[in-house]
């Protein structure tokens, strides 16, 4: 999923790449691609995560993981770093989720009962990024479908979700709902429409798979 979700990153874009399996992508693109990685807490440029014996410990991505630099990279306060997100300059936002709506709306900030330490910063990634793509497990724990007709959780942003890569599918949202588009090695589209707790808009052709 997360290897199949780095190919969504063309070359030249300005990339977020959000808490959770999200900041695993960068491990997925050749370290000559050209493309900037963006993290929140202060840096483009974010190159491969390193293990604790060889990184620098002043050096770390939003969810707090040892990054190295590649040529160019810069650092930052969060004021800079916001004023980017803010002003439109992500080509491409990454983000995890709890639950994702038919029409794109993105619930990944709080869990009603469950600690949280407050909205941060996803939510103006997900309402100011040019494009916001969902990596995410396709049913949680309890083994429920997080695509929702609607969420139940609260919303992180309104109809802001694009695609979604699962561990089942890539599914797109589209103005009629969720469209499948690609499916996981051996596994079939019914198995992702049993699962999946919205209508699934499934084409015609085959389905290439991941």
């Amino acid at each position: 999923m997360i290897a199949r979700a780095a190919r969504e990153i063309a070359p030249g874009m300005v990339v977020n790449l959000g808490i959770g399996m999200p900041t695993q992508v960068v491990n997925h693109l050749a370290a000559d691609y050209p493309v900037c990685l963006h993290t929140e807490n202060g840096m483009t440029g974010v190159g491969p995560v390193l293990p604790p014996e060889q990184a620098d410990r002043n050096l770390i991505d939003a969810g707090g993981a040892y990054v190295s630099t590649v040529a160019g990279s810069a650092f930052f306060d969060s004021a800079t770093s916001f004023a980017m997100v803010r002003s439109g300059r992500l080509d491409l936002t990454m983000l995890g989720a709890f639950e994702v709506a038919a029409n794109g709306d993105l619930a990944n900030w709080k869990i009603p009962g469950k600690f949280s330490p407050g909205v941060g910063g996803g939510v103006e990634l997900a309402q100011k990024a040019r494009r916001v793509v969902v990596l995410t497990t396709h049913m949680d724990r309890a083994g429920r479908s997080k695509l929702k007709a609607k969420c139940a959780l609260p919303i992180t942003a309104q109809a802001c979700v694009a695609r979604i890569f699962t561990d089942m599918a890539v599914i797109d949202v589209t103005p009629d709902g969720f469209a499948l588009v690609e499916v996981a090695q051996g596994v079939s589209p019914a198995e992702i429409c049993a699962v999946t707790d919205a209508p699934l808009i499934i084409p015609q052709s085959p389905l290439p798979s991941f």
